[in-house]
């Protein structure tokens, strides 16, 4: 779906999320709470893994975060794994967080069909958005998307979809256009075996049928979050690694460019040597993401 039609949707109540089901009470955290709940997406039942802080909010509702992940194999993903360091450091700091499983992953439902050539984790995202937006416990004017990888260029679409999220963190992002995607997009890692045919077959039928980005480039433009940056809300703060094994440092540094003339750049971080997730630098990063947040929110 092009970036446009999303909008379009998202303006007549398009992605309106639902209640948050509560799946599982788990052990809770050092001052929050965590639970594994669920909520409606286009029909479909997805999990999340939620947390929300101890103690009194502040007026109008704890600030929010939506924690977008990056790329795990569908069949292996499960809601209580994977960026457990990540969200609490976030929780820690006074945020409601709500990281998606997004469809066909774990046991939510529906099809894992990618973030790239389908439409359906960016709708997942918009209504996991749209479900904190209800949340009473919730400031539906203090929310704001973390992205790492493929969840960096989720964050992106959503935050060109809705300019009502006020901040964005992305780690590591896969934030190039599509001819940057198509052309440009080395990896030192080789593309995981776990990703399915199904998938990898979703963007040779989708130029076979528009076009490469070089020959149509009006198409796959209304498609990449890039074409929209100056409708952006808030600020888009940027991290990656120089050793990154997955994404090249160049789509970083592009959006990085594109940013900052339009003052929506909110950082600009790189680490010499380090990798895909940031192991090197995991507390400075998270650090410095966590008081974005708090500066933005």
């Amino acid at each position: 779906m092009s970036i446009p039609a999303a909008r379009t949707a998202f303006q007549k109540g398009g992605y309106p999320g639902s209640a948050l089901t509560v799946r599982q009470t788990l052990a809770a955290g050092s001052n929050y709470t965590r639970q594994v709940v669920s909520y409606q997406s286009g029909g479909l039942r997805i999990n999340a893994l939620l947390t929300v802080p101890r103690g009194m909010p502040p007026k109008g509702g704890w600030p929010a975060i939506v924690f977008n992940h990056g790329y795990v194999p569908p069949k292996v993903y499960r809601t209580t794994e994977r960026y457990v360091a990540y969200q609490d450091a976030f929780a820690r700091a006074g945020f409601v967080t709500l990281k998606s499983d997004y469809r066909g992953h774990g046991s939510s439902q529906g099809e894992a069909l990618g973030g790239y050539y389908a439409p359906g984790y960016t709708t997942d995202v918009m209504n996991a958005l749209g479900s904190l937006k209800r949340d009473p416990r919730v400031n539906p004017a203090r929310i704001g998307m973390w992205g790492h990888s493929m969840g960096g260029f989720l964050s992106l679409r959503a935050m060109t979809i809705d300019p009502g999220v006020k901040a964005g963190v992305i780690w590591a992002g896969v934030v190039g256009d599509y001819d940057q995607l198509m052309n440009s997009w080395t990896r030192r890692a080789p593309v995981p075996a776990s990703i399915p045919s199904a998938v990898l077959n979703l963007r040779k039928r989708a130029v076979e049928k528009y076009g490469t980005p070089r020959e149509n480039p009006t198409f796959w433009n209304k498609l990449s979050a890039n074409t929209y940056l100056r409708d952006l809300g808030g600020p888009v703060q940027l991290h990656i690694g120089t050793n990154d094994e997955d994404v090249p440092v160049a789509f970083h540094t592009t959006l990085a460019g594109q940013l900052r003339p339009l003052g929506k750049l909110g950082g600009n971080y790189v680490y010499p040597g380090d990798n895909h997730n940031l192991s090197l630098n995991l507390r400075v990063a998270l650090n410095r993401s966590v008081q974005f947040f708090r500066e933005r929110l």
